[in-house]
Parts: C-alpha cells; sequence; structure tokens
C-alpha cells in the first residue's frame, strides 16, 4: 500500500472543510446509533457471467433488515443493473445500497449464473473466503459484505439516503482517504494476520462514513434532505447543538441564538430542508436514542421515558408507538429475538 504515507498527510481543501465542519450531527448519530460493518467474502469471476438479481443476505447478517450490502471493485471491469438501470463499475470504484435494494452483476452477455453467497463456507471463518470461478483470462475481482446500521431507524437521516450510494476513488481527486482505506482492506485480505477480521471490520465502517462525507458534499447544492441540512452552515451549526445535547430544554428561541438565525428563519429552514419543525425535529432524535436505549440497556420504560423528556410513561408509549409502529415494550421484545 506504497500511496498510502501521501494520502493520509493531505489536507482537506478549504471547500470541503466548509462543508463538513458542521457535521458533528453525522458524528453523533454514527457513534450513538450502533454501526457496525463486515467485509465477508472475496469473488473472483472471470469470462462472461452474472448474479442473482435478488441476492440474499440471511447467510451473512443476523439482522438483514437493517443490513447495508457493499462491493468493493478491486479488479476489472462488471456491470450492474439495479432498478432498471445500468452502471458500469471500474476498478476502485464502491457501491453500497443503503436499504438492501436488489441488483445484479455481470460481465458479458448470456454468462453462467453465479451465486456466491450460496457458494461461502460455513461459519466461523478463519480468514476471508475467496471463491474463484473460470480460469479465463478477463478476470474481475469483487469484495463483497455488509454493514449493519441501526442508525437507519434515524428517519431524517433514512429520508435522505439514496437507493446507491458509488464512489469512483480512481477519477475522484477528493477520495484520498476512501482510496487509502480501500488499499488497506485489500492487504488485510491478500495477508491475512493476527486480528484481521476486527480490523477489517473497523475498516468496513470508515469506508462507509466516508461514503456518507461525499455523500454530504454532493448534497450541499441540493435544495433539501438531512445531509445537505448538514452542510448549511447555520443549520448544520443547529443541529449539532441538538444532538450534543439532547436533553436539554430546547425551545426554537435558544436554537436560534444558537445557530444565529432568527425564530422565523430557523422555522422556515427547518421546514424548507428537512420537512419538519424545530421541536419535531429534537422530538425524533429524542425518541430515537429511546429505541436504542430501550435494545442495549434493562433501563425500566418509564426511566427511558423520562430520559427522553416525556413526563408520563403514558405519553412515551404514544409518541413511540406513532414513530416506530410498535409500543416501546413490543419493540425490545422484537430486539431480544433478533
Amino acid at each position: 500500500m506504497a500511496g498510502l504515507p501521501k494520502d493520509l498527510i493531505e489536507n482537506p481543501t478549504p471547500a470541503e472543510v466548509g462543508k463538513l465542519a458542521t457535521n458533528d450531527a453525522l458524528s453523533d448519530v454514527l457513534r450513538n446509533i450502533r454501526l457496525s460493518g463486515s467485509l465477508q467474502f472475496c469473488f473472483m469471476p472471470t469470462g462472461a457471467w452474472q448474479t442473482d438479481a435478488k441476492p440474499s443476505l440471511s447467510k451473512l447478517s443476523a439482522k438483514p433488515s437493517s443490513a447495508i450490502p457493499f462491493h468493493i471493485v478491486v479488479e476489472g471491469t462488471c456491470w450492474m443493473k439495479m432498478e432498471g438501470e445500468a452502471h458500469i463499475l471500474k476498478a476502485g470504484d464502491v457501491v453500497a445500497f443503503p436499504f438492501g435494494t436488489g441488483h445484479q452483476l455481470g460481465a458479458g452477455r448470456g454468462g453462467r449464473l453465479i451465486l456466491p453467497t450460496a457458494d461461502l463456507p460455513p461459519k466461523p471463518w478463519r480468514e476471508i473466503p475467496v471463491l474463484h470461478y473460470g480460469n479465463e483470462a478477463q478476470r474481475v475481482r469483487l469484495l463483497c459484505g455488509y454493514l449493519q446500521c441501526d442508525a437507519l431507524n434515524f428517519r431524517p437521516l433514512r429520508n435522505a439516503l439514496p437507493t446507491l450510494l458509488h464512489v469512483s476513488t480512481r477519477t475522484n481527486h477528493n477520495t484520498a482517504w476512501l482510496r487509502a482505506t480501500l488499499d488497506q482492506i485489500v492487504d488485510e485480505v491478500d495477508t491475512p494476520r493476527s486480528g484481521g477480521l476486527s480490523m477489517l471490520e473497523r475498516l468496513t465502517e470508515i469506508s462507509f462514513i466516508e461514503l456518507l462525507r461525499h455523500q454530504i458534499i454532493a448534497a450541499h447544492s441540493q435544495p433539501g434532505g438531512w445531509l445537505a441540512a448538514l452542510a448549511d452552515p447555520a443549520l448544520g451549526k443547529c443541529l449539532a447543538f441538538i444532538h450534543d445535547d439532547p436533553a436539554r430544554e430546547w425551545s426554537v428561541q435558544n436554537l436560534s441564538a444558537a445557530s444565529g438565525l432568527s425564530r422565523s428563519t430557523l422555522t422556515e429552514r427547518f421546514e424548507t430542508m428537512l420537512d419538519t419543525s424545530p421541536m419535531r425535529y429534537v422530538r425524533d432524535w429524542r425518541l430515537c436514542l429511546a429505541s436504542l436505549t430501550l435494545t442495549t440497556t434493562t433501563k425500566r420504560i418509564a426511566a427511558v421515558a423520562h430520559e427522553a423528556g416525556y413526563g408520563t410513561e403514558a405519553a412515551f408509549n404514544r409518541a413511540f408507538s406513532r414513530a416506530y409502529g410498535v409500543p416501546p415494550a413490543t419493540w425490545r421484545q422484537r430486539a431480544k429475538r433478533d
């Protein structure tokens, strides 16, 4: 990984700093809501081939509903079909599917069907499985896996994500960190060492965060959405205050003072960019944190309700049910079953 030292000492451009400086809310979301990564396997098909259009995650992930599949193209070129559109993927490309959207990979036309997830050896694995298909000269090498992302329970983030995240690290000059991370992933796969699987999981998490950061930059010029709001200096600052101290007795007045906007301007920007009000946003974030507390602790529901800012457990139950479709007790029971 000869390019890593240079990549790691490069500083972001002033434009990138301006766009990302107020994105503390993203860090808070990913820090408070569990994000775990797993690089599951490498497969190396040759000649003409194609995968199933609806790959199953059931063999890879304990919770397929919150799993985000991804592919890293290490070598060669292949096509990808998703939602009726075709994309060409080249070495250095990384794609992720926040909602697990069905997709198909392949090379050439009319190639043999390969099912990598069905060909995986039984777990546990001491090293990343490498699957070979064919011995033709034209070869593609892909690293595939998923991220377990409970952050998708946070509605503003979920609504802001596209069905496909796609970054080309070989043609985009602003992807030095991501390119260096992918190079490290490839090195860990090619040269297995003690602790390699844990290292790969951490590197996968870093790669996803970098994908989100690039999505924020791309969203900077868009009229709305949570990622665009993070890129807005004043609104991003306001969101960072909320996420940094969700238990504070926030009001439109003290939020406007913290963000440097008038109350009317702050409310208007929330409605325009996030399709919500400042206080509804505070409520949604508190409920999201409550959903995490319910699944990771044994705190009594009354205590969780108090932490979320509700005066009674009954009021909390009603608000939680409206937001998540089930009462807090049911939410906790489902998490235990998963």
